[in-house]
Parts: C-alpha cells; sequence; structure tokens
C-alpha cells in the first residue's frame, strides 16, 4: 500500500498550491523529543465531537492515547456534556485526577469544553466573565507556574453564517481582551478549536470557501485583529511555515486529505520561543478532528 493511501494526510491535496508548500508529516517533520533532564510540558488538544459518543463507540481509548502520547494535560472542545454527565468522565485516565468540566446551560447536549490532568493547576476559571458568552461552556482557564492554559471552543458561524456578526463582533474581542488581560500577570497559551482556517494555505480549497463559516473575510480579519496583531503566535505555522497541515475534515474527505485547519495553539510572543513542537496527529480519527499537541520547555 502506497504512503498516500495508508498516510492520506502525506498527500498534497490543494487547488491552489504555491511553490514550497508540502504536506504535513509528523513522522518526518517533528523534531527529536526532548532529553528526560529537559524540564518541560506536553499539552494536547482535541475537539472530540461527542465524547460520550466517541467512547462508546469502542473506537476510542483514552487510556491508549495517553500511553502513547505521554502527555500532561489534555484539553477537549465540544464535549456535548451536560452537568449531570461529568461524573462518568473524572476518571477516564488513571493518574489524570485534575479534571475541570464547562457544560452548555443555554443548549443541552452542546458545545461544552474539559481539561484533564496529572499537573495540578494554581486555579482554575470557567468563562471569559460577560454572561451571555458564557451559556455555552467554551472556556476553561487553568493557571500553572509560568503560564495560563486557556481551552477554548470559538462559536461556529454556523449554516448561512447565521451567528457571523456575533462571532467577530462581540465573542472575539471579548476572548481577546480576556486573554490580553491574563497576560498582564503570565504568558498565556491558548489551545482548541478556533473555528477559523486563518490562512489560504490552512484550507484544501480556498477560492470555494469564502463563503463558508470558517473562512470568510470577516473571519479571517477578526483572527489576525484579534489574535496576530496582539501579538499571539500561530505555533504550527511558524515552526512549519511552508507545510500544508489539517485538524479537519468533512464527512469522506480524510481519505482524500481534502481538510481544513481549525485548531491551534496560540502563545503569547515571548513565551513562543520556548515553544519545542507544535504538531498535528492525523492518524488519530475517532472525530472529524484530529488532536493537536504542544512541547513547551519549561
Amino acid at each position: 500500500m502506497s504512503s498516500k493511501q495508508s498516510e492520506p494526510w502525506t498527500r498534497l491535496a490543494h487547488s491552489k498550491k504555491l511553490p514550497g508548500w508540502v504536506a504535513y508529516n509528523p513522522r518526518t517533520m517533528r523534531p527529536p523529543p526532548l532529553s528526560d533532564d529537559t524540564k518541560h510540558m506536553k499539552i494536547l488538544s482535541w475537539n472530540v465531537n461527542g465524547l460520550r459518543t466517541m467512547v462508546g463507540s469502542g473506537q476510542f481509548s483514552a487510556v491508549e492515547l495517553a500511553q502513547r502520547e505521554n502527555f500532561d494535560v489534555l484539553c477537549l472542545q465540544e464535549t456535548h456534556l451536560k452537568e449531570g454527565d461529568v461524573n462518568d468522565f473524572k476518571n477516564l485516565i488513571p493518574g489524570y485526577d485534575h479534571c475541570y468540566w464547562s457544560c452548555s446551560v443555554a443548549r443541552l447536549d452542546y458545545s461544552g469544553t474539559g481539561v484533564i490532568s496529572r499537573v495540578k493547576p494554581i486555579s482554575v476559571q470557567y468563562g471569559i466573565g460577560k454572561a451571555e458568552n458564557d451559556q455555552e461552556g467554551r472556556v476553561i482557564t487553568l493557571e500553572f507556574d509560568y503560564f495560563y492554559l486557556v481551552n477554548a471552543y470559538v462559536p461556529n458561524s454556523g449554516r448561512g453564517l447565521r451567528r457571523l456578526i456575533y462571532r467577530v463582533d462581540d465573542w472575539d474581542p471579548c476572548f481577546s481582551d480576556y486573554i490580553e488581560k491574563l497576560e498582564l500577570s503570565k504568558p498565556v497559551i491558548v489551545a482548541g478549536d478556533l473555528n477559523c482556517a486563518r490562512q489560504s494555505i490552512d484550507i484544501h480549497n480556498p477560492p470555494a470557501k469564502t463563503e463558508d463559516a470558517g473562512f470568510t473575510v470577516e473571519e479571517r480579519e477578526s483572527f489576525e485583529i484579534n489574535f496576530s496583531m496582539r501579538g499571539y503566535v500561530d505555533t504550527f505555522r511558524k515552526q512549519h511555515p511552508n507545510a500544508v497541515g489539517y485538524t479537519f475534515w468533512g464527512e469522506n474527505q480524510r481519505r482524500t486529505n481534502k481538510g481544513w485547519r481549525l485548531d491551534y495553539f496560540l502563545a503569547s510572543e515571548h513565551i513562543s520561543d520556548r515553544v519545542h513542537d507544535s504538531y498535528i496527529l492525523p492518524d488519530v480519527t475517532s472525530s472529524d478532528h484530529s488532536p493537536i499537541g504542544l512541547v513547551l520547555k519549561l
């Protein structure tokens, strides 16, 4: 079986690829692991598109993922859990004793975030401090010794772009203000599904998608204004300026690698140089998103 069949993410599927662009391949593009005596933290982020459904399918084992990746913290988005469900997942991974959940109260079985950690945080915050933006369980913030980790699931603009104005005029600026306030005391790392393919390299067919949620001019401009221009570094793109790597695929599109990069680790400028690795795990296919990872030297 050819590599492009068994590892479809190695196929450069981009309708407007530029010279020098290459398909992202974690087997060949990741740096060597850090030595055991280098203090670091490994964080995974994953939109699971319904945690109960994924765990119940039998196609996913959180324990196996933890054994394989040996992460310190796992950030989850789109858990679809209700507040009464979270006890069922508190022992999802033995040894990861610090679990935090934020559930939607505006609409049940919708949105939601979670963090599972083997490192105890100094403090935990839920939401961004604005009631009308905190009804869907979209943000959990953990404070560690050297930085804040913000797990975020940014609202999708939706079919017909019905939430576009809310997203770009309200949610994005409020969220950006929130993380900027955090940065007054410590650097910030934002992990999660930010629901925007920020550049043409980040989506397989950009000319055909400019009216679709996640790639409108308004969303990309909002990303630049609220994150890039405020000094938050797209860690994957910094490490791989010419790599075409996706984190989300529509139905039946994984095998042709026609995807979108919607999931990010953004880092405060003055901590971004501590990033050893920022990567995608495209072979983990239990959700329509694949996990992304960050290795941060402390």
